[in-house]
């Protein structure tokens, strides 16, 4: 079985890069999505989904040298359900709402545009680092 997910938006953060204990990098970031629609009475809507992405080794290394705040990304990678529900990790936040993070665990990596800049990419014009495949690796 196989799945991947495909996301384009734009940094939350700048990425944060770290060391397991044996050495390898890992660099962790947010990227938001936006949507926006006009409903049948001609308002607009418009609904933004954030993902906690993670990437490992080389590719860690390339995001953390590269990419930071609302620079505009394309990921490929797969969903990393949480462990104890098997899905989203859930909580509810200071305000009471309730929220849910999207994990994925980041393949490949596209830069597209730069900082705050709008780019509908041809994404093969776009620069490219692919992943090695990473499982479980402990921190």
């Amino acid at each position: 079985m196989y799945h991947k997910v495909i996301i384009i938006g734009n940094l939350g953060n700048d990425p944060e890069l770290r060391y397991t204990p044996t050495g390898d990098p890992v660099v962790t970031f947010s990227v938001a999505t936006n949507r926006r629609w006009t409903n049948q009475d001609g308002s607009a809507g418009e609904e933004t989904v954030w993902f906690r992405c993670t990437a490992w080794r080389k590719l860690a290394e390339t995001i953390n040298q590269y990419l930071s705040k609302g620079r505009q990304v394309y990921i490929e990678g797969r969903l990393t359900p949480d462990r104890n529900t098997g899905g989203p990790r859930v909580w509810v936040g200071a305000d009471g709402q309730a929220r849910a993070s999207y994990e994925i665990t980041v393949e490949t990596a596209k830069f597209l545009g730069s900082r705050g800049e709008t780019v509908e990419p041809p994404i093969d014009a776009a620069e490219s680092i692919a992943a090695t495949d990473v499982d479980d690796l402990a921190f």
